[in-house]
């Protein structure tokens, strides 16, 4: 998977650890119903193929021992089948107490770990099932309620379990090439976000120091029910053969600030959690 168009790099908004910067691409948004939020599996969207054992094609891979950090994943502890998968979904994803005071679970909480979304030809996010590359997908769904005349804070948290490394890798490839493709999408029908910005980044770059492949996309949340433009962002980080995502859409009265202090704490905690679950024992 080669990317030969240029990137163009703009300041992130969330001052994280893991995020910094961003690129753009043209595409179109297309007019087909949707049948699945981007939302739903944030850290498993993906519109390209990974690469054949021995392909020529440029492949991600982890960082190199010697780059600093500081983690060691323990081969007997990788997840192999599906329920294995599934476990250690439900063990990393965010709940509503790891993203600050007063966020609750939306209903429906838990998406079906048995399906992920896949961005079509005219930019809209539609359900399919698992590859046979990915274990498990689970997103959980939490917000801050509106309140005192400020509308919600809606946030998702995301984790995909593949089967390989090489796997995850090639996932995070894709999804560079989806906001570079189509800046603008339609996620469930009456939500759309537009003028994407993403930026990929690995550990000790761009102020990546988390994680060993980290993702960033900003741009403008609309919503026939909510109004809009409202601030949107998203941070997708790889540890081993683990993905983990977290997803943020402000409104109302709401601050930047606010959807971007609870992004940075529940990404931080998955990303922690990932790491205490496949590391090897010191």
């Amino acid at each position: 998977m080669a990317y030969r168009r240029p990137v163009r790099l703009c300041c992130g908004a969330l001052a994280t650890g893991l995020v910094l910067a961003g690129c753009s691409a043209a595409g179109d948004g297309g007019n087909a119903k949707p049948t699945a939020s981007k939302d739903e599996t944030a850290s498993s969207r993906t519109s390209s193929t990974p690469a054949p054992a021995g392909s020529s094609g440029t492949s991600p891979t982890p960082a190199p021992s010697g780059t600093g950090l500081d983690f060691h994943p323990d081969p007997g502890r990788a997840p192999k089948t599906r329920a294995e998968g599934l476990r250690l979904a439900r063990a990393i994803a965010a709940a509503p107490v790891n993203w600050g005071p007063g966020y609750v679970k939306r209903n429906p909480y838990e998406s079906d770990p048995g399906y992920w979304p896949v961005l079509d030809a005219n930019c809209v996010w539609q359900r399919e099932p698992l590859p046979s590359t990915v274990l498990a997908s689970l997103t959980r769904y939490s917000e801050l309620p509106a309140e005192n005349g400020k509308g919600p804070i809606r946030l998702a948290a995301v984790v995909t379990v593949h089967r390989t490394v090489r796997d995850a890798a090639w996932e995070m490839a894709g999804t560079l090439e989806e906001a570079l493709r189509c800046p603008d999408q339609q996620l469930r029908q009456g939500e759309r976000i537009t003028g994407l910005l993403s930026q990929g980044s690995a550990f000790g770059q761009l102020g990546n120091t988390s994680a060993e492949d980290t993702l960033t996309e900003g741009g403008q949340y609309y919503s026939d029910e909510l109004g809009g433009p409202y601030y949107y962002y998203w941070v997708q980080s790889r540890m081993a053969q683990v993905t983990v995502a977290v997803v943020g859409r402000g409104a109302k009265g709401r601050s930047k600030e606010e959807v971007d202090a609870a992004l940075q704490q529940g990404a931080g905690q998955m990303v922690s959690q990932a790491e205490s679950e496949l590391e090897a024992p010191q």
